[in-house]
């Protein structure tokens, strides 16, 4: 009788068992089976611009204000010219100014004016301090990235327009160079360049630029310019934030720094 309770036990404890692990397993292929969610997809499209005409001998060698009147003095090493068309402006498609090649100014967190000759009086600059970037640019408006071809200056400038003492930025920044005003018709709108200026770091350590196009987010990890496509017809926004390598804003000055522009249709496409 004993063996015949103990028998029967055993056989009650091994199918309770044999139906405890087909439920866990059960279970465990319902979790393995549960589907994750696709990740979200970018409106927007940024790609690398191709390489460019390179100019590593084009040197923006120092800037100066008397009365008003900004002067650069500028190295146009063998093949750079102020004025000139980049020979490449063809095959990059994208806003190319007639003027030729030229010179970026930014002061402070405004967007930058292009100047076609290196003495000018037309760009009028408060008294006061400012932070001052100036850099060589192609004709298409992409900046020259080399060590020479930017100035980037912390200046004084006196009431009667004399630029004072200077010194350099020695401060990590992000400036904003490009897209900026208006752009007409499908080639100018299709792809549209994202361009900005790196001083005082250029990626390599683990800084980000953080690109929010109409608020979506990119993150960028290596200076060059960009294409971007898919922009909507009207106003659109870009903010740049210069991140350290924890993802934190770096705190420096003009960070973050937006823009606004806009694309338009050309009237005569339809037609």
């Amino acid at each position: 009788m004993r063996l015949i309770i103990f028998l029967f036990s055993f056989l009650f404890f091994f199918t309770a068992c044999q139906d405890g692990a087909k439920t866990a397993d059960s279970t465990d292929k319902k979790e393995e089976t549960k589907e994750t969610p696709a990740p979200a997809v970018n409106k927007y499209k940024l790609s690398p611009f191709e390489a460019s005409t390179a100019y590593p001998d084009a040197k923006l060698e120092s800037v100066s204000m008397k009365a008003g009147k900004i002067e650069f003095k500028v190295d146009e090493g063998t093949s750079y010219k102020l004025g000139q068309q980049t020979p490449d402006a063809p095959q990059k498609n994208c806003a190319n100014s007639a003027k030729g090649q030229h010179i970026h100014v930014l002061v402070d967190d405004k967007p930058y004016a292009a100047r076609y000759v290196a003495a000018f009086d037309d760009l009028k600059i408060e008294a006061g301090e400012h932070n001052i970037l100036a850099f060589l640019s192609r004709s298409y408006h992409e900046s020259i990235k080399t060590p020479d071809a930017f100035l980037a200056i912390k200046t004084s400038v006196h009431q009667n327009g004399d630029m004072l003492k200077s010194s350099k930025i020695t401060e990590p920044m992000v400036w904003y160079s490009r897209p900026k005003g208006t752009y007409t018709g499908k080639a100018a709108t299709d792809k549209v360049m994202l361009d900005f200026y790196l001083v005082n770091t250029d990626l390599k350590g683990g800084n980000k630029v953080k690109a929010e196009i109409n608020g979506e987010v990119h993150m960028i990890d290596n200076w060059q310019p960009y294409y971007i496509e898919g922009l909507p017809m009207g106003k659109n926004n870009i903010t740049l934030s210069l991140l350290d390598k924890e993802g934190n804003l770096v705190k420096t000055s003009q960070n973050p720094i937006s823009r606004e522009f806009t694309l338009a249709e050309d009237p005569t496409e339809k037609m």
